[in-house]
């Protein structure tokens, strides 16, 4: 018979993927428990909205995998990127200048439709390493800005 201490101390058995979809998934509920346990306030995951039309006419949207509320009441567009290694590169780094302008993007539209223009915002991301036994989360708090962006044609601040 296995002892009480073996039950209960058990590392968390990480799951197989079939797909990269699972996987990511896998990693965003991971990172939204973690965020509620620092005392995060989860307000929606998966946050998708229309940003206009491609020039063949398809219809572009946008995607923010995490919008919160953090302990001191900023609201945070949270990015979270799943990983089984950092051996070649640090999740973070797949949030490239193309995905950051897509997120700022979606962001703005968020905020627009809540009329939360006032409200004090950030661009965080939330790293998670899955490795055999293990899962590691880390947040990068204002990982990037609005403000590299702002001379751009592709940038309008609303009137």
């Amino acid at each position: 018979m296995r002892q009480l201490s073996q039950i209960f101390n058990r590392q968390p058995t990480i799951p197989t993927f079939s797909t990269s979809i699972e996987f990511g998934a896998f990693g965003e509920q991971q990172a939204v428990a973690w965020l509620k346990r620092q005392g995060y306030r989860i307000v929606v995951t998966n946050y998708l909205a229309p940003l206009g039309r491609s020039q063949v006419g398809r219809q572009l949207t946008g995607e923010i995998d995490i919008v919160a509320y953090d302990p001191t009441g900023c609201l945070c567009f949270i990015e979270v990127k799943t990983r089984t290694s950092i051996q070649f590169a640090a999740p973070e780094t797949a949030v490239d200048l193309r995905k950051q302008r897509q997120i700022i993007k979606t962001a703005r539209v968020y905020r627009r439709l809540l009329r939360l223009a006032d409200e004090q915002y950030r661009y965080d991301v939330v790293t998670v390493v899955l490795t055999d036994q293990t899962v590691e989360l880390s947040i990068l708090k204002n990982y990037f800005s609005e403000q590299r962006y702002e001379q751009s044609r592709w940038f309008r601040r609303p009137s």
